[in-house]
């Protein structure tokens, strides 16, 4: 296959839907500047001067929620024998991709439509010579996908998101699925040159990764990101899925007031200390406001450590082991960022010595557990 250059026409059908638009913008991010897009909307007129422009097709246009039967075939198997019939009329030298379904040949209608779509593309490849890249996706979620409709990600998040019921029948039930942004690079790799043959579909090329995950699996993990506005824990962001579904669900909060969310702000005369996040193996991040002239913490721990960055204002953080004379004084502020580690074994505080409040973010190797707070009261200066 000639290689694509960026200002080649590249031609996408389904350019509108949950997987074309992403492959969309995940081409403009790659630098290719000539994309052609094709949905519903447009005619055969139209279709066929795309095809008569384009350089490389991806094809992932088709039907698998209709509410007639026959619109799979309309969809899936009459769609793309126009678009090759147009591709060939054109001089048949253009390459084509096409996205299928692992459901392809399944006996379904469904199933029977993708499988004579794949049939008519290899023949289109046979007949003209041009190069056929194939490919049977499992689930694929992710941003803009469609809820309620053929992606059970999908729907969860959207429901979970906006306070509404979901139904798991068999919270066992085990289904493979792939990310949408690794399935663009999948799709991107195959055009550049770069297809890996899938042993499990002879003539495919893979996609993936491929994650298993349960539907309980899901439910649960979904429901987690929607309850941590609450308890200010963090999804695992070193497990692959885990830290995909929690991007998904961001995607499906509502823009108008579901971005933000309050804490819960402890205040006194002196300021306020407010927790932002807490997470079982990275601790726990807080926001502490000290008035000008308040000298806060006095204590010293045992075991927990911490990390203070002043991001505001000028203050005076003092050192002194329990059983020593000798203080140590760090004078930071928030014109010049630093990280002032606070070891175990000392006693420390830190001042306000400004004019404004003093904002500090702290954070702390184990979250705070009032059974057993590893907290002990000591003046830095006595």
């Amino acid at each position: 296959m000639t290689a694509i250059q960026k200002e080649d026409p590249i031609l996408i059908t389904g350019a509108s839907g949950f997987i074309g638009r992403n492959l969309a913008f995940g081409l403009a991010h790659r630098g290719y500047t000539n994309l052609l897009r094709f949905d519903r909307e447009n005619t055969d007129e139209q279709l066929a001067e795309m095809c008569r422009q384009a350089r490389f097709v991806f094809h992932l246009a088709g039907i698998n929620r209709p509410r007639d039967p026959k619109e799979f075939y309309d969809g899936n198997t009459d769609l793309t024998a126009r678009l090759c019939g147009f591709l060939a009329d054109a001089g048949g030298r253009c390459p084509v991709l096409m996205t299928s379904s692992v459901q392809s040949g399944n006996g379904t209608d469904y199933g029977k439509s993708k499988a004579l779509a794949e049939e008519r593309l290899l023949r289109y490849g046979e007949e003209t010579g041009a190069e056929v890249l194939l490919t049977r996706m499992p689930g694929i979620f992710g941003k803009w996908c469609r809820p309620n409709y053929n992606s059970v990600v999908a729907t969860f998040c959207h429901n979970i998101a906006h306070g509404l019921p979901i139904e798991v029948r068999d919270p066992a039930f085990s289904l493979p699925l792939v990310y949408i942004d690794d399935l663009v690079d999948c799709l991107v790799g195959a055009m550049e040159g770069r297809a890996a043959a899938d042993e499990s579909q002879p003539g495919c090329f893979a996609v993936g990764p491929v994650h298993t995950a349960t539907l309980g699996f899901l439910a649960q993990t979904i429901t987690s990101f929607r309850d941590s506005r609450q308890d200010l824990s963090v999804a695992n962001q070193q497990d692959p899925l885990t830290r995909k579904l929690y991007s998904t669900y961001l995607s499906y909060l509502e823009p108008e007031a579901g971005f933000s969310y309050p804490l819960v702000m402890h205040e006194d005369a002196r300021g306020s200390f407010t927790e932002f996040l807490r997470t079982p193996e990275r601790g726990q991040v807080s926001v502490n406001i000290s008035r000008p002239g308040i000298v806060k913490g006095n204590h010293w721990h045992d075991s927990k450590n911490e990390k203070f960055l002043v991001v505001k204002g000028r203050a005076r953080i003092r050192f002194r082991k329990p059983d020593e004379e000798k203080i140590y004084d760090y004078y930071v502020s928030g014109d010049k960022l630093e990280v002032v580690d606070i070891p175990t074994g000392y006693t420390h505080s830190i001042e306000n010595i400004g004019e404004e409040d003093l904002v500090t973010i702290m954070w702390a190797n184990e979250c705070f557990d009032p059974d057993h707070p590893d907290t002990w009261f000591l003046p830095v200066e006595e």
